[in-house]
């Protein structure tokens, strides 16, 4: 008798396989997919179920309902959802079953948060915390001033090489979600910072035999940083302002899109220079530039 645990290490592991060479995706997003996999797989283990072709609508609405029972969020149970949907497509195309059980499914209706976002003047106020007359604060200035600039991923700027950067025309050659490529205006402030860190202190964070040669922000290591590398970053000047509580790793680059619309840019623009693939995900801005709008209607106008 086979054993079912490893019957679904092995589908774990082609399905890896797949989306890393046929759907090109990121190592964190196959990672995603595959905690979400093993989640479900323990379950079918539990409930005795050795076969994928033996999932249906019923065991589906069990495992939603386990997720409910384990206090998981609607967020994370419709991320649970999505993933399954592409594995069954996939098991579809492998010609392993026939239909796909998750179509069947409704995933939980979620009310979008909005992003916490800084002011203008909130954003100057932690560049301006980083102390510039060393080396370390130059890279960080550097580092704050290209997320705000370009409303770059944290894993996009980490990954973000020399070569990336076009100074005559003043844009970042990004890769993002998927490996997909852009193109990302830069600014002349977070070009002037960027070139100063190159020039004068890149190269004391250089390590003999590291081979991040051409990785644009080093750490102190000579590697390239870990997300939560700049996460701390971003935090520390935050807290000497005492913003800690209003910032996330993802502060700038919601701050830069919100800041943009607030400006009048163009939503299909703001969508292209954040990477988004749906317009939906990029709309959340225009949610927030609204009640900046109510928020500055009711503090001056005199009838509000």
């Amino acid at each position: 008798m086979s054993n079912p645990e490893s019957e679904f290490d092995s589908l774990l592991n082609e399905f890896a396989f797949f989306l890393s060479v046929e759907k090109g995706l990121s190592s964190n997003t196959i990672a995603s997919y595959q905690f979400d996999l093993k989640k479900f797989f323990n379950f079918l283990s539990e409930k005795k179920i050795a076969d994928v072709k033996s999932v249906d609508r019923i065991v589906l609405e069990e495992f939603i309902n386990y997720l409910n029972l384990s206090e998981v969020s609607l967020r994370s149970q419709s991320r649970y959802l999505s993933s399954l949907r592409t594995f069954f497509r996939f098991l579809i195309e492998k010609n392993i079953i026939n239909s796909n059980p998750v179509e069947k499914i409704e995933s939980p209706k979620i009310r979008r948060g909005l992003p916490n976002v800084l002011t203008v003047e909130e954003v100057l106020q932690i560049l301006n915390a980083v102390p510039t007359d060393n080396c370390i604060g130059i890279r960080d200035r550097a580092i704050l001033e290209t997320l705000y600039a370009c409303g770059l991923r944290i894993s996009e700027l980490i990954n973000l090489k020399q070569r990336d950067i076009l100074k005559e025309q003043e844009i970042l050659i990004v890769f993002g979600k998927g490996s997909k490529e852009r193109i990302v205006p830069i600014g002349s402030s977070a070009l002037q910072w960027i070139n100063l860190y190159q020039q004068k202190c890149r190269s004391s964070f250089e390590k003999i035999g590291s081979d991040s040669k051409d990785i644009l922000f080093l750490n102190k290591f000579g590697k390239k940083f870990s997300r939560m590398g700049i996460w701390k970053i971003i935090r520390s000047y935050a807290l000497l302002v005492g913003l800690e509580n209003k910032v996330h790793p993802h502060i700038f680059r919601h701050s830069f899109a919100t800041h943009l619309i607030e400006g009048g840019a163009d939503i299909r623009i703001v969508q292209e220079m954040l990477g988004h693939s749906d317009i939906s995900t990029t709309q959340i801005y225009t949610h927030i530039t609204k009640e900046y709008l109510i928020e500055v209607h009711k503090t001056y106008h005199p009838r509000a």
